[in-house]
């Protein structure tokens, strides 16, 4: 339940970067002084050519962020039926600082000279409508799986009866321990095709959720198979077919 703290946040923070970045973009209203200070810091100051492309991925991708944490707010608020577990005091607050530097990771991939004034052209490419198909499929099937997990807690009529740990069925459950995991990874991956593939930085962003979700789904699936014996043996813990 402490992952909730992590999406208001998310929410709020990556919210108000989108704003600027709408209103840098189609209005020519220049950053905040803090984010061209946060822009030059990370040396993303350059005022090289760019393609309005580059632009419009860099929105897209932070609308597709902060569409993706309204969606897990709203879930953790009102579809995960959560246990009385606890979060390290040290992963609570790193949490919290991941969820505003990915926003503004995303923010630096735009160069400032953005806040020219020049109109944004917005030229939808191929990649753009593959990472949004992407994004929205692995969305859908990662809220199936959170319902899949809460309806286990919960009665028919939607009344909570139990807060302990039951096998999971159905939906990507039936190749996966943690197909909500896997989904998440293929959102940022989602995000990276958004980008155009080639962002270096956002790849790094992938790499870093990819270990993150592994080494969580292994424990789950270590869990499942130390407590119920009869545990689907075929199932993986995160990637289908192949971990």
């Amino acid at each position: 339940r402490w992952f909730t703290h992590f999406y208001v946040v998310s929410v709020l923070y990556n919210g108000f970067l989108l704003i600027w970045l709408f209103q840098a973009e189609f209005l020519g209203e220049p950053f905040p002084s803090w984010i061209q200070h946060m822009h030059h810091a990370l040396g993303s100051d350059s005022q090289s050519e760019d393609t309005g492309n580059e632009h419009f991925s860099a929105l897209l991708v932070l609308l597709l962020l902060w569409l993706h944490s309204c969606r897990r707010l709203a879930e953790c608020l009102w579809t995960s039926v959560f246990s009385s577990g606890v979060i390290h005091i040290v992963q609570y607050c790193f949490g919290i600082v991941y969820y505003v530097a990915v926003g503004s990771t995303v923010l630096c991939q735009v160069p400032t000279n953005v806040r020219n004034g020049k109109e944004l052209s917005v030229q939808i490419s191929w990649y753009h409508i593959v990472g949004v198909v992407m994004y929205i499929w692995a969305s859908l099937h990662q809220h199936r799986c959170l319902v899949i997990l809460a309806n286990l807690r919960k009665s028919k009529s939607g009344k909570v009866i139990s807060l302990s740990h039951s096998v999971p069925f159905g939906d990507w459950f039936e190749s996966v321990s943690c197909p909500h995991y896997f989904a998440e990874l293929l959102i940022y991956v989602s995000m990276a095709i958004t980008l155009g593939f080639h962002n270096v930085t956002w790849w790094c962003v992938v790499m870093y959720v990819l270990f993150n979700q592994a080494l969580a789904a292994v424990l789950c699936h270590e869990f499942y198979q130390k407590n119920f014996s009869s545990y689907p043996k075929h199932r993986k813990a995160l990637i289908p077919f192949i971990f």
